[in-house]
């Protein structure tokens, strides 16, 4: 049994779930183009070996966040009144579409696009982040409270508004039923948009628990309907599971532009994998865009008033040791 068992395909489940843990995004736009590209699994089959196992997967990450206080429980609910039921549908469409290679390339072809979504959303949310931050810095505010100040202050407020987010669940877990991509790569960058004033670890935290019910409702359908593959499903719980709560346990520490900007990458080198692009014709496209971002970030930085280069920021932030007065000269000497 143990010589049957596929090692790599779990070592790649652990590194995707660490990223999953530390950004909530990650898990379906990259583990299921891994299973297609990789090991050769049909997409339908990837897409729910992928699903059945981000159930099992998912509730680990979210319980790290609950116990640190990191989730928006109303926006949880909103969203999973959409996503739930939504979900289910997606599978009841992939299914209906049948099971011919035609079928095969409609699915793959669909998750193409949505990984380009997921990765114009976290460019979106890069850009954003830096007009937030260009913003802050122009206001004066400080990162660490001054002497005098309480050491904390209270996160803003958040009103929470229903419809939009019942609307963004329902596009969201209708994308996650048909190619088990979104449920943190899409729905995390609207939940960014909708709620620009929730933290970074709460827009995790709130998206790796909604997406709890979300998963298991698409599971569900491909375990009655789709090409649900055990084996492969073992292999991916085997590494994303201490993946996953890895990556949750670290994710307040981590870099999360820079992560952000990696995910983008990778995820538009699965999109173009799943267009059928050739390896000679993608690496050319992925140095191209690769120089286009590394000139384009600095020109974007200057273009809100922030260094070119992020750890000049840093530096800049950095508090400043006070001067210290000299000491006084002991008593009775002159």
């Amino acid at each position: 049994m143990l010589m049957d068992f596929d090692w790599t395909m779990a070592l790649g489940s652990f590194v995707v779930a660490v990223v999953v843990g530390l950004t909530g995004m990650g898990g379906g736009a990259l583990m299921t183009p891994m299973l297609v590209t990789f090991f050769g699994v049909s997409p339908l089959a990837a897409v729910s070996s992928d699903l059945v196992a981000a159930a099992v997967m998912k509730p680990v990450g979210s319980a790290v966040h609950y116990r640190r206080g990191t989730i928006h429980l109303p926006l949880v609910g909103w969203l999973c009144a959409g996503s739930v039921p939504a979900a289910f549908c997606g599978v009841l469409v992939a299914r209906a579409l049948g099971d011919g290679d035609d079928v095969q390339r409609v699915i793959q072809k669909a998750m193409g696009v949505a990984l380009l979504l997921a990765a114009a959303g976290l460019i979106a949310r890069g850009s954003m982040a830096l007009a937030d931050r260009a913003a802050r810095r122009g206001a004066g505010e400080r990162r660490t409270a001054a002497p005098g100040e309480p050491a904390a202050v209270a996160a803003p407020r958040v009103t929470v508004r229903p419809v939009p987010t019942v609307l963004v669940g329902a596009v969201g877990g209708l994308v996650v039923g048909i190619t088990s991509v979104g449920s943190g790569s899409l729905i995390i960058v609207a939940l960014l948009a909708l709620y620009p004033t929730l933290k970074a670890n709460q827009l995790v935290g709130t998206d790796l628990l909604q997406a709890v019910p979300l998963v298991f409702a698409a599971a569900l359908g491909h375990l009655l309907f789709g090409d649900f593959h055990l084996e492969v499903t073992a292999a991916l719980l085997v590494g994303s599971v201490p993946g996953v709560y890895l990556g949750s346990r670290i994710s307040s520490r981590a870099p999360g532009g820079l992560i952000r900007r990696a995910l983008a990458f990778v995820l538009v080198a699965s999109a173009l994998k799943m267009f059928g692009l050739g390896p000679e014709a993608m690496a050319w496209t992925l140095v191209g865009l690769a120089a286009a971002g590394a000139g384009a970030w600095p020109l974007l930085r200057r273009r809100h008033g922030l260094p070119a280069l992020g750890f000049a920021d840093r530096r800049a932030r950095a508090p400043r040791p006070e001067p210290q007065a000299p000491a006084a000269a002991p008593a009775g000497r002159r």
